[in-house]
C-alpha cells in the first residue's frame, strides 16, 4: 500500500514538473512573430537572393520568422491586389509605380514617414529615392529597392568595324551612325527597336528629348498644357523615329519585345540597344563585357535627355498587426549593404547615394553611365508617366496599336498623333 502511495506521489510529482516545460514551450512559441512577404516580381534567381537576406535577418532576430509568398510573376500583382482587398495575412509587400495609387487610394498602405525619419540610413537616400517613395500624395507609402532607368548599350566592337569609334552625344548622332552601318554586312541593322511590351518607353523618350518644354510631372504634357506629342518638334521627331524604323531596322523588329532586343545585340544584328540596368548581367554572360559599353541616353534638339524610372518598393499594409516588426527587417533588407549586394545581383540600380561613393562596381565600367545620369540633372532629367490616371493601364495598349500602323505605313504621324490626343482627352 506505502508503495503505491509512493509511486502515485512520484508520477504526480513528475506530472507538475512536466506543466512548466509545457507551459515554458507554449509561452517561447507564441512570443515568435511570423512576418508574411509577398513579392511581386519574381523569378527563381531573384527569389533565391530574396530568400538568402531573409536568412540573414532571421538568423540576427531569431524571435522573427518571415514566411515569403512568390506568385508566378503574370499572376503576382492581381494576387496580392486580391489579399489586400479581403486583409489577408500580409506583413511585408512588394509594391510597384504602377500599382502604388490604388492600394493608396483604397487605403490599404502605411505612411512610412516616421519610421523613415528615424532610420539611421534615411539621410543616405537618393533625392530620386525620395521622390519615387513619395509618389502618391507627397507621402512616403514604400522604400524603393531599386531603379529601372535606360542607357544606351553599344556594340563597340561592331562600330569599330565601321570605322567608328566616336560615342553619339546626341540622337540625331546615333540615328545617323545606326543607318551608316545598315547593310554594310549581311544582316547588319543599326538599331535595336521595341516594338512590342511596353515599348512606349522606349520609344516616346527618344521622340520628346527634342520638345524642351516637357511638364517633368507628366511626359505627356507641356508646361502650358499641350499634348507634348501635338508640338511641332515632336511630330518631327516621330517622323525621324519611322525613318529610323525603315532605314536601320529588321522588318519584323515591329514585333520584337525585350528577348529579341537583347538577342539582336548580342548576336551583332544591332549595335545600339536602349535598356535598363538589369541587362547588364545578360549580356555579360553572353557576350562579354569587352565587346560593349553603356553611354549615357544621348540628348535631343532641347539639349536634354527626359529618362523614365521604373521602380517597385516595400510597404507595409494599414492592416498589419506587426508593423514595427515590418519596419525593422524593411530597414534591413534596404540598408546600403543588403540593397547593394541585391541590386548586383539582380542587376537595377541601388536607392542610397552612398552605394555610388563607395561602390566601384556602381560607379565604374559601364554603371558609370548611370551615375552620370543621375548626377547631372541639367542634362538629364527624371520624368514621370501619368500613373495616377484611370487611362494609364490600357495606354501601352492604344500605344502600339497606331504606333504598329504608322511604322508599317497604315496611317500617318498626324492621326498617329490625334488618336494618341484622343485617347488621353
Amino acid at each position: 500500500m506505502k508503495q503505491r502511495i509512493r509511486t502515485s506521489v512520484l508520477i504526480i510529482c513528475v506530472l507538475l514538473a512536466a506543466i512548466p516545460l509545457f507551459a515554458g514551450g507554449s509561452q517561447e512559441k507564441s512570443e515568435k512573430t511570423t512576418l508574411t512577404y509577398m513579392e511581386t516580381m519574381t523569378s527563381p534567381g531573384r527569389t533565391a537572393t530574396i530568400q538568402g537576406i531573409i536568412d540573414a535577418y532571421e538568423a540576427l532576430n531569431p524571435e522573427i520568422e518571415i514566411n515569403l509568398i512568390s506568385p508566378p510573376y503574370e499572376q503576382a500583382d492581381n494576387k496580392l491586389t486580391l489579399m489586400l482587398n479581403s486583409n489577408q495575412d500580409l506583413d511585408i509587400i512588394e509594391v510597384r509605380d504602377h500599382t502604388l495609387k490604388q492600394f493608396v487610394n483604397n487605403g490599404k498602405l502605411e505612411d512610412l514617414t516616421d519610421y523613415i525619419a528615424s532610420w539611421d540610413e534615411g539621410d543616405d537616400l537618393l533625392p530620386l529615392t525620395v521622390t519615387a517613395a513619395k509618389t502618391v500624395d507627397d507621402t512616403p507609402y514604400l522604400i524603393p529597392q531599386f531603379f529601372f532607368v535606360k542607357a544606351l548599350f553599344v556594340r563597340t566592337d561592331i562600330l569599330a568595324q565601321y570605322g567608328f569609334t566616336e560615342m553619339p552625344t546626341t540622337m540625331e548622332e546615333m540615328y545617323e551612325m545606326a543607318i551608316a552601318v545598315t547593310e554594310k554586312a549581311p544582316n547588319q541593322y543599326g538599331f535595336g527597336f521595341r516594338g512590342k511590351g511596353s515599348a512606349f518607353k522606349v520609344s516616346d523618350p527618344m521622340i520628346l528629348s527634342d520638345v524642351a518644354t516637357i511638364d517633368l510631372e507628366n511626359v505627356y504634357r507641356t508646361t502650358d498644357g499641350t499634348f507634348s506629342m501635338s508640338t511641332p518638334e515632336a511630330k518631327a521627331a516621330l517622323d525621324a523615329y519611322v525613318d529610323l524604323y525603315n532605314r536601320a531596322v529588321p522588318a519584323d523588329g515591329v514585333n520584337w519585345g525585350f528577348n529579341e532586343q537583347v538577342n539582336a545585340f548580342i548576336s551583332g544584328t544591332t549595335p545600339f540597344l536602349i535598356q535598363d540596368p538589369d541587362t547588364v548581367a545578360l549580356v555579360n554572360e553572353q557576350l562579354g563585357e569587352e565587346n560593349y559599353t553603356v553611354i549615357p541616353l544621348p540628348v535631343g534638339k532641347s539639349g536634354k535627355s527626359f529618362l523614365d524610372y521604373g521602380f517597385a518598393g516595400l510597404s507595409i499594409p494599414s492592416y498589419s498587426k506587426n508593423k514595427d516588426a515590418a519596419w525593422d527587417f524593411i530597414s534591413f533588407i534596404a540598408n546600403a549593404e543588403n540593397n547593394a549586394d541585391f541590386c548586383r545581383t539582380y542587376g537595377p540600380l541601388p536607392i542610397h547615394a552612398s552605394t555610388y561613393a563607395n561602390d566601384d562596381y556602381f560607379s565604374s565600367g559601364v554603371y558609370k553611365s548611370w551615375e552620370q545620369e543621375m548626377s547631372d540633372p541639367d542634362t538629364y532629367k527624371f520624368v514621370k508617366y501619368p500613373l495616377d490616371s484611370p487611362k494609364y493601364p490600357g495606354w501601352a495598349q492604344v500605344q502600339e496599336q497606331y504606333m504598329q500602323s504608322l511604322l508599317l505605313g497604315d496611317i500617318t504621324s498626324e492621326e498617329a498623333i490625334a488618336a494618341w490626343e484622343s485617347y488621353w482627352e
